[in-house]
């Protein structure tokens, strides 16, 4: 028997190196996206720990996740309107919608894969594993909801590149407050993580935001 490493931290460095180009904001305010800046915008908003050499992360869990966030969003609705040929007014609409969204959620769209299909299922009980949203100071947050998609939508397998065949695929749902009022990420944060763990181990995948 392998001896597994408990637990796994995505560097956002090594990513920045690997593969994101754009640099993530998280003001608020207007972008000016085309719609080919779509997937540099996905690239830096995404974390994928399949990217990384960590031992035994083989045996444990592949996992994607995109968080997203206000200007994950609105890149998307630019892509999507010109891909869909919606009118402005349409556009407008669903840009409104989502970004009015951002306030009171943060969500996350999600692929894994691993030894034991049944166990990546984190729709059901009998999941291997306990997602949690992780802040800086170590607070944590359980998903108010965990959506599996069972059969992905042609927009979503071009906009989201992680969905292949062995992948399953769910959407994430966190509350952007904790019960108590305190931001789940706190807009003076540094980084959160997405946060994996279960008895085969532990993975976070982190979002990092030193330098801006």
């Amino acid at each position: 028997m392998r001896f597994l490493r408990p637990r796994v931290l995505v560097s956002f460095a090594v990513l920045l190196v690997a593969c994101a180009t754009h640099t993530m904001r998280r003001d608020t305010g207007p972008r000016s996206f085309t719609a080919d800046d779509y997937e540099s915008v996905y690239r830096a908003w995404t974390r994928d720990a399949d990217d990384f050499a960590w031992g035994s992360m083989d045996d444990v869990l592949h996992a994607t996740a995109t968080y997203e966030s206000w200007e994950f969003r609105w890149a998307y609705v630019i892509r999507f309107a010109r891909d869909h040929s919606l009118d402005d007014a349409s556009r407008d609409t669903m840009l409104r919608a989502t970004l009015d969204d951002t306030r009171s959620h943060h969500r996350f769209f999600v692929t894994l894969s691993g030894p034991e299909f049944r166990e990546q299922d984190l729709s059901s009980e009998r999941s291997a594993w306990r997602v949690m949203l992780v802040d800086e100071a170590g607070r944590q947050v359980a998903p108010i909801e965990v959506r599996k998609v069972r059969r992905a939508s042609a927009a979503e397998r071009v906009y989201f590149p992680s969905i292949n065949p062995h992948r399953q695929v769910f959407r994430l749902t966190f509350p952007a407050r904790h019960d108590d009022g305190a931001p789940t990420i706190p807009e003076d944060a540094g980084s959160f993580r997405l946060r994996f763990a279960g008895a085969r181990g532990q993975v976070d995948l982190e979002w990092r935001f030193d330098g801006e």
